[in-house]
C-alpha cells in the first residue's frame, strides 16, 4: 500500500483570495467583539449592534478606504488582489463598490493573520480604531 506524504501548507499565493476573505472576515470581527468587551458593558444585543457598526460591508469599505494610505505596496497588490475577485454579488445594505472593496480588505486581513503577522493587523486595528467613527459615518 502507497503511503501518502503529510499534507504540506500551501503557498499564500496560491490560496484563493476569496478563502483569505473567509478568513479576515472573522478576524475583523473578533477583534472588534474582544474590543467592545473589554472596554464597554453593553448587554450582547447592544454588542452585536455595535459590531454591526464595524463589520458590514460599508463599514469595511469606509475603514479600507482610511488605512489604505498605510498599506505596503505588498499589502496594497493583496488587497486589490480580493477586491478584484469578488463577485458582482452584493448584500442590500452596501453598494457594488462597497463590496468588492470589504472583500478585499478581508483578504489582506486573512493574508495577513495567515502569514502570521499579527504584530501589523494589530497595528492597523489600533490605527482603525483610532481614525474610524462609525456614528459619523453611517
Amino acid at each position: 500500500m502507497e503511503q501518502m506524504d503529510a499534507p504540506r501548507k500551501l503557498d499564500l499565493r496560491e490560496v484563493s483570495p476569496l478563502a483569505l476573505a473567509f478568513v479576515g472576515d472573522s478576524v475583523l470581527e473578533l477583534l472588534v467583539r474582544r474590543r467592545l468587551v473589554e472596554y464597554h458593558r453593553l448587554a450582547p444585543g447592544r454588542l452585536n449592534a455595535e459590531k454591526i457598526k464595524y463589520v458590514s460591508a460599508r463599514a469595511q469599505f469606509r475603514e479600507e478606504q482610511m488605512l489604505e494610505p498605510l498599506f505596503t505596496e505588498e499589502e496594497l497588490a493583496v488587497f486589490k488582489r480580493g477586491r478584484n475577485a469578488s463577485r458582482a454579488a452584493v448584500s442590500k445594505h452596501a453598494t457594488p463598490e462597497e463590496y468588492r472593496a470589504s472583500t478585499g480588505f478581508e483578504c489582506l486581513l486573512g493574508w495577513l493573520y495567515l502569514k502570521g503577522d499579527t504584530a501589523r493587523i494589530a497595528e492597523l486595528f489600533e490605527a482603525l480604531w483610532a481614525g474610524y467613527r462609525p456614528d459619523a459615518a453611517t
